[in-house]
């Protein structure tokens, strides 16, 4: 089927006419846990997203050793807006030509379209706790509007070897099992309605292009954390300014410097993902925020007790080299936590359960071959786990781009958070030895 074709990441877009060049078809990333603007698969080892100059920037000078805790950088596209022969809507990157296209920031949030959610689409898209918190404005209510900006690689043709699926505001298991996270379906379907709205003025856009940080696990369990005690850039206004505050005061941010803002955890009893999102971590109490890391460590038949060690070891490590930082600040940043949910490890799990049930149903057995012997398969190479920080949108450092405000000293709301978490990760640890 055609269609089928025209939605490979890699393939050519048929419709493709910049410059007389080719582009490369993207597709929302299924294993975005969190933020708000759209990330899309370009190939297997780089994402792209709406470029903000700002982050840019701040990638572009990056101290070489923050470079070990962040995406590798590599480069900019330009990104069009297409309608297929079949009508659906593509977005489709091409080699970054300048003053051709346009970056996110230059558009004043004033100005950018906003439009409300119907209950029945928040319900679609996320958790019941979102219907009390989603402010107006960045997917439609109008049935005709979603289905003209729906995408095929969405709905169709967006594949995982495993399903994902949504917990909701009871912490029970909604019914419907998909494809991809829930949060990388509304932010692809958010970024459509917005470009789709500039259309007619705007043909291209930049992106960014960014290494993907979870292609070397099979089967990725994200926490994105988000990081420090303060939200609000230096050039954010009175009332945004107030809005973050109120966040932080009612959140984690303030009594630990952390937050969750977004999880996957593979389950190895049922097979799927199970998922939170950001409206999940604002409501959380201190105990709760430890209950929720408890269950992104847990892989639905037990505590993964190895993989403290190598998370924590990353964790202090990064402490150390912001510590060095002096004058960075890394306002409203991410902390992405990220660790295989089926590594080999897992795999013997799994094989030992499957040993374990043949014997107990093989009566023919000797007693002693029925028995499980009471122990656990391990691994003798650690788990592998990465740590990086992300969204750069606010963050600055003295001397960054002529920024009025220098600040003195680390960035201490920042090391706050990842104190809290290393002092919570530890507890966890020692409970549980």
């Amino acid at each position: 089927m055609c269609v089928c074709q025209t939605m490979e990441v890699g393939k050519y877009g048929k419709t493709a006419s910049h410059a007389g060049e080719r582009g490369v078809l993207l597709e929302p990333f299924i294993h975005q846990v969190g933020g708000h603007s759209s990330m899309m698969r370009y190939d297997d080892h780089t994402v792209c997203k709406p470029l903000i100059t700002r982050e840019q920037r701040f990638y572009e000078s990056l101290p070489p050793e923050m470079k070990e805790f962040t995406p590798e950088y590599k480069g900019v596209v330009s990104v069009s807006f297409e309608g297929d022969s079949d009508g659906y809507i593509n977005l489709v990157a091409y080699p970054y030509v300048e003053n051709e296209a346009v970056e996110q920031d230059d558009m004043p949030e004033r100005d950018q379209p906003r439009r409300k959610h119907s209950r029945r689409s928040l319900h679609r898209s996320g958790s019941v706790s979102e219907h009390k918190e989603e402010r107006p404005g960045l997917a439609t209510d109008n049935p005709e509007s979603l289905q003209e900006t729906k995408s095929p690689k969405v709905e169709l043709h967006i594949h995982s070897d495993v399903p994902f699926q949504m917990l909701d505001g009871n912490s029970s298991l909604g019914s419907e099992k998909i494809s991809y996270n829930p949060w990388s379906l509304r932010c692809h379907k958010q970024q459509l309605s917005r470009m789709r709205s500039e259309s007619k003025d705007r043909k291209l856009y930049k992106f960014l292009l960014l290494e993907n940080v979870v292609h070397h696990f099979q089967f990725p369990c994200v926490l994105d954390l988000k990081m420090g005690t303060r939200q609000h850039g230096d050039d954010a206004s009175e009332e945004k300014a107030a809005r973050q505050m109120k966040k932080c005061e009612q959140s984690t941010s303030a009594t630990l410097g952390v937050r969750v803002c977004g999880m996957q955890v593979y389950q190895l009893d049922t097979g799927h993902y199970l998922c939170r999102n950001k409206y999940y971590g604002r409501g959380l109490s201190i105990e709760g925020f430890r209950s929720a890391l408890y269950q992104y460590l847990h892989n639905g038949q037990e505590l993964r007790k190895d993989l403290f060690k190598p998370i924590l070891t990353k964790l202090r490590s990064l402490k150390a080299v912001l510590e060095r930082q002096a004058s960075y600040r890394f306002y409203s940043s991410s902390l992405l936590i990220i660790y295989d949910g089926q590594d080999n490890r897992a795999g013997m799990f799994m094989e030992r359960r499957a040993e374990m049930r043949l014997k107990r149903v093989d009566t023919s057995l000797p007693e002693s071959l029925q028995d499980d012997g009471g122990t656990e398969p391990s691994s003798s190479s650690p788990p592998k786990v990465d740590v990086r920080m992300i969204d750069f949108a606010h963050s600055t450092f003295k001397g960054f781009r002529d920024d009025p405000t220098v600040h003195d000293g680390p960035d201490v709301g920042y090391i706050f958070g990842l104190e809290s978490l290393i002092s919570i990760m530890e507890q966890m640890r020692d409970e549980n030895q």
